[in-house]
């Protein structure tokens, strides 16, 4: 592909991996938004809690698998739209760090709702930390725009 510029379909499909990680990371802020909702109502003991599990799992789950597939979907724009190293940038770093913790709190999710762990608050913490590095890599992604 055309790293300059100059070929405006290179050009384009360079913003699709940054488009899909906004729409991935707002729908991970709208699990954490459920997921906080649920924790608070099950700690009032009100049933409304169930209502913010079934939103938490409907959004975190598409979250995740749009997530891992966007960090893979990087190197592969990095290498291919912008002939550079796909793993020599702030933003990769911090992409790694992002998509681990992400991983990990899905994996821990699937546990929790097939009631094989209890982990409810390190799945949190890990979520809100992929969430937080995620915005960070983000920020630092802005450099490599073209």
């Amino acid at each position: 592909m055309d790293p300059t510029g100059v070929d405006d379909t290179a050009r384009w499909l360079a913003y699709v991996h940054p488009t899909w990680m906004v729409v991935s990371l707002t729908l991970a802020l709208l699990a954490l938004r459920a997921g906080l909702n649920m924790r608070w109502y099950r700690r009032e003991r009100d049933r409304s809690a169930r209502k913010w599990r079934k939103w938490h799992l409907r959004l975190a789950k598409p979250a995740v698998a749009m997530i891992a597939i966007g960090f893979v979907a990087g190197p592969l724009s990095m290498w291919w739209f912008r002939d550079r190293a796909p793993f020599g940038t702030a933003h990769a770093l911090l992409g790694v760090v992002a998509a681990g913790f992400f991983l990990y709190a899905g994996y821990l999710g699937r546990r929790i709702e097939e009631k094989k762990s209890r982990a409810r608050e390190m799945h949190a913490r890990m979520g809100l930390i992929g969430i937080l590095v995620g915005a960070a890599a983000a920020v630092a992604g802005f450099v490599l725009l073209p």
